[in-house]
């Protein structure tokens, strides 16, 4: 049964996932890089380095949820509305991550002077965190799938399936589309997967705030503690790590600077909310993205003045790539007649009525987006020199986002028919210009 509903990659992506966040952190925090076990016996050491799971760690991993959620719902914030849906409504939502951001680090800033907190105890602890959080986010995993199928009515039997992230070809939209209640493989997809677009307790919405809150603060404040460690450890801060958390730290500062534009991605506008993209916001991001910090605690490393410089020049060269093309993706939106680069832009109509923009950056690449991010990506990476452990991130964001534009192609592909040929004609790079 599970095979025929098509729930053996959603399977996969549940268990798979969690080994992998596993051994990274077992890794990067144990072995000081990549182990691959050739017998039994040498995966069994491997498993028995797995970190303890502690009730203070459960605690500590609820308590953070608790404080984000509660500076979102206490602080003020500008009203937006969020993208058209299906049935045409467009949903409020308050933007005050930055003031969050800036409002958490006071609080931890003044816990480590009054001696209430101490960073470098922190990543000593970091552990105990995981796979108690792990065992939460199945149980919100659970909470998700009741609160969606209690509110969305069951499709026919008959009805397709909405694949991961986004749609068949022809089938209804994502908030509409859910999956049947009937069988465990059904069953798997829904709580993998998701059965709401946008669950929300009242105004609270669970996506958005997940998205953005506690998986990115989370992510810098992980960083920190990694150099508070190596400064306990090496009496210094070594110049890889200040490099790594000083980009890390710039891309989330210019993320909830720019939050508005959380809203129009393709998480927000096509997922359905599940455990497989809380998961992502909540452990993935902030015990894998932040790799290179954790491997530089004991190993601080030592790049040479012209490759600390490079490095730097490629996040920003990446960070402006990336902001510069988002920005002339959203004024075009907002006034499809304003000029690019001087120059009237060049559009190609729709019948849907949504214009495809064929200027600018996105004249030179469908994504020129995505190769921004994969170039600050590699900037973070190259901060660990040679290890390969350290690249990780970039080998998995390549992946990621080649799947994603994919996925966006097939979905334009059937909404836009004639108008995405003659766009693709136009425009022949799907990411990287003259490569991909």
């Amino acid at each position: 049964m599970a095979k025929r509903n098509g729930s053996l990659g959603p399977l996969a992506i549940l268990l798979g996932t969690q080994l992998v966040v596993l051994y990274l952190f077992v890794c990067a925090t144990r072995l000081g890089g990549l182990a691959l076990p050739r017998s039994l016996e040498e995966l069994r050491l491997l498993v028995a380095l797995l970190p303890a799971p502690t009730l203070a760690g459960a605690l500590l991993f609820l308590g953070w949820f608790a404080l984000q959620a509660l500076l979102d719902r206490s602080l003020p914030g500008r009203g937006v509305l969020g993208a058209t849906l299906a049935d045409g409504t467009r949903l409020p939502y308050r933007m005050n991550g930055l003031l969050a951001l800036c409002v958490t680090f006071a609080l931890l800033g003044a816990g480590v002077a009054l001696g209430w907190l101490a960073p470098a105890r922190l990543h000593d602890r970091l552990g105990e965190l995981l796979l108690p959080g792990l065992a939460l986010l199945l149980g919100f995993g659970v909470f998700l799938l009741a609160l969606g199928r209690a509110r969305t009515p069951a499709p026919p039997a008959d009805e397709p399936l909405a694949v991961a992230g986004g749609l068949e070809p022809g089938a209804a939209a994502p908030s509409a589309a859910r999956t049947s209640s009937l069988g465990l493989g059904r069953l798997i997809r829904d709580f993998v997967l998701g059965v709401e677009l946008n669950p929300r307790l009242g105004s609270f919405d669970l996506k958005f705030f997940c998205e953005s809150r506690v998986g990115l603060i989370g992510w810098i404040v992980i960083d920190l503690a990694c150099a508070a460690k190596q400064l306990e450890l090496h009496g210094r801060l070594s110049a890889p790590m200040l490099l790594v958390c000083a980009c890390q730290l710039h891309y989330v500062l210019d993320y909830f600077w720019h939050e508005e534009a959380i809203l129009s991605t393709w998480d927000i506008r096509h997922e359905r909310f599940g455990w497989m993209l809380a998961f992502g916001d909540l452990v993935w991001v902030p015990f894998t993205y932040s790799l290179q910090a954790l491997l530089l605690v004991a190993q601080p490393g030592s790049l040479s003045t012209l490759a600390l410089g490079g490095i730097a020049l490629l996040h920003l060269a990446g960070y402006l790539v990336f902001r510069l093309s988002n920005l002339q993706k959203h004024r075009f939106r907002a006034d499809p007649s304003a000029p690019i680069w001087g120059r009237p832009p060049l559009v190609i109509e729709t019948a849907p009525g949504t214009p495809l923009l064929a200027s600018g950056f996105w004249g030179l690449a469908r994504h020129p987006n995505y190769a921004g991010d994969l170039m600050m990506g590699l900037a973070w990476c190259l901060c660990c020199g040679a290890r390969p452990l350290a690249y990780f991130y970039i080998v998995y964001f390549t992946i990621l986002l080649v799947h994603r534009e994919r996925r966006d192609a097939a979905h334009c592909a059937a909404r836009y028919g004639e108008a995405w040929q003659a766009y693709t004609a136009r425009v022949r790079y799907r990411i990287l210009p003259y490569l991909y």
